[in-house]
């Protein structure tokens, strides 16, 4: 057991989308990043979802340095926008050089939609994401039609982007990868019946291949213990997505754990630092 600790804290690890802002972990978030960092988990992507957070992200992204800013209108959260909501949106990443756009996207599987604004939402942060050369971090859920017109109409995104919590087909990934995608997995790969995201997993160039918690949410199972429902997610959990994410792939987790930092650096990070 020994060794093991010793290998877990060896290992450096980047969480390539996070939530830390949600009210859920307030209380706890010294305790969160104490945990992450216990567990090697050396940098963090945390994404806004709408104008009342993204202030909140920027606070505490200058707080901790091991976090990267995103911020971004979510496909949930299109309706009764501010007027001034893109000039606020670039604004804020405007002012901060390492921030991506995010999290942006579509989600068709929402009963109460308008899937007509969020592709006007959508396609106003993709041509930020132009405008600016920044990357793109992307929600997509029953979508993949019009988010594979969207993109293909955009000839891909100059630095890149990212397509969160991958729920796509192993299928899909190749024209993903040619349009410029990364793909992350999240808690839901560890469920031992997600054999459709499995598939996309061992699917995925490993130049392209990334790993998020998505925290506070989506928690994973623990080496086969179930989930109780109630349970917050957070960074350190991560090993437990590698350690699937590397079985499915049949490496070494500490040889995906690089991969997967050198890919977030790549795309998150690329000219700074």
């Amino acid at each position: 057991m020994a060794g093991a600790s010793v290998m877990l804290t060896a290992m450096k690890m980047f969480d390539a989308h996070c939530h830390l802002q949600d009210p859920r972990l307030d209380a706890s978030l010294g305790d969160v990043m104490q945990r992450a960092k216990a567990a090697g988990v050396s940098r963090m992507v945390c994404c806004g979802t709408t104008a009342s957070d993204w202030r909140k992200v920027a606070l505490l992204c200058a707080r901790h340095s091991e976090l990267v800013p995103a911020f971004g209108v979510h496909p949930w959260r299109v309706n009764g926008m501010s007027p001034s909501w893109f000039d606020t949106l670039t604004d804020m990443i405007a002012s901060e050089p390492s921030a991506t756009v995010g999290e942006i996207g579509l989600d068709y599987s929402i009963l109460e939609r308008d899937e007509t604004l969020q592709e006007e939402v959508f396609c106003r942060q993709l041509q930020l994401a132009v405008a600016l050369r920044r990357p793109a971090a992307i929600h997509c859920r029953k979508a993949w039609g019009s988010m594979m017109r969207i993109l293909a109409g955009f000839g891909g995104l100059p630095e890149g982007f990212m397509v969160h919590s991958y729920s796509g087909s192993a299928e899909l990934v190749a024209p993903l990868v040619k349009l410029g995608a990364y793909l992350s997995f999240s808690g839901s790969i560890t469920r031992h019946r997600n054999t459709h995201g499995h598939a996309a997993a061992a699917a995925v160039p490993i130049d392209r291949l990334l790993i998020e918690t998505d925290s506070p949410d989506l928690a994973p199972v623990k080496d086969g213990s179930p989930r109780t429902g109630e349970e917050l997610n957070e960074p350190a959990n991560l090993i437990f997505i590698l350690r699937t994410v590397a079985r499915l792939r049949g490496v070494q987790e500490n040889e995906l754990a690089e991969r997967t930092w050198n890919n977030a650096q790549r795309l998150f990070l690329a000219g700074n630092g």
